[in-house]
């Protein structure tokens, strides 16, 4: 087309060749026609597109027995900055392990709905958060079953797991979680986020005890591991993490009722030094957050 001899020609024909579609594009595209189409075609193809979008949008399924994945999980909420941290995760493509409070679940339902919806795991955390081993075995039931019922009913869904306050247990928690059918999980890698309240402290801790199906214990109450989230996601992926949900990782998908996983977390006496100590703020106010 762009030849002298082209050139030359006479100006209603060099229209009609600039008018004519190339090659290049008649490969990539329909030849367009001269009939024209129902305007209800053009909103079936807007649906389609939307459809296409929210299907690439969501995360694929990853296979931890291929790939290196840890889990990174969050006690004592849904936490006052938990939508953050949810947005945070949906904009990363990551999944975590929330561990519910059902007084919290009750004060900031809609955190709890979100966590649910968007395909996050579920745990029992109790309700108030007691010392297990110190109250009696109806008063460790109630606490369980309570929180239990609550997240079922504004979420739809029931915790899969369990994971006492302190990660303290003894014989009667054991027995009670074969009742209620659910696993025990605890961690094997913190992050000290409620000592330290320090960005980068919170990140070089998570970093330091990262390794292949790590569970990282975390809290969605302490308004710096939110904001340092981002930063480690990244931080992690790059190193070749994929950032699941405990389910997900190898060994965690065939856990039986009483099982305690990671295994052999319950014999580390460097665990209690992870969790907040006696006093500590905790997830603050149920009040607040709604």
């Amino acid at each position: 087309m762009k030849s002298p001899a082209r050139m030359l020609l006479a100006v209603p024909c060099a229209l009609a060749l600039v008018a004519a579609p190339t090659t290049a594009w008649s490969a990539d595209q329909p030849k367009p026609t001269s009939t024209a189409k129902p305007t209800s075609t053009a909103k079936t193809t807007t649906a389609t597109t939307t459809d296409k979008a929210k299907s690439a949008a969501k995360v694929a399924p990853v296979d931890c027995v291929k790939v290196k994945c840890i889990a990174l999980t969050f006690d004592d909420g849904p936490g006052k900055y938990a939508d953050k941290l949810l947005d945070t995760f949906k904009k990363y493509k990551a999944k975590g392990t929330f561990f519910l409070e059902g007084q919290y679940v009750k004060s900031r339902p809609a955190f709890a709905k979100r966590m649910a919806a968007e395909g996050h795991d579920l745990g029992n955390h109790s309700y108030t958060h007691p010392h297990l081993r110190e109250v009696s075995e109806d008063k460790i039931r109630e606490e369980l079953t309570k929180t239990q019922d609550i997240v079922k009913q504004v979420t739809g869904k029931s915790p899969t797991m369990i994971r006492p306050p302190y990660g303290e247990m003894d014989d009667r928690v054991k027995a009670i979680a074969a009742e209620m059918g659910m696993p025990i999980v605890l961690w094997n890698g913190g992050s000290r986020d409620w000592a330290t309240k320090n960005e980068k402290a919170i990140y070089d801790e998570v970093l330091k005890n990262a390794k292949r199906d790590g569970v990282i214990l975390m809290h969605d109450w302490v308004e710096q591991t939110v904001k340092v989230m981002p930063k480690l996601l990244t931080a992690l992926q790059k190193q070749g993490y994929h950032v699941v949900a405990v389910s997900s990782l190898r060994g965690a998908k065939d856990l039986k009722a009483a099982d305690i996983y990671p295994v052999g977390s319950e014999k580390d006496e460097d665990l209690s030094g992870d969790t907040p100590a006696e006093g500590a703020e905790s997830a603050e106010s149920p009040s607040d957050g709604q």
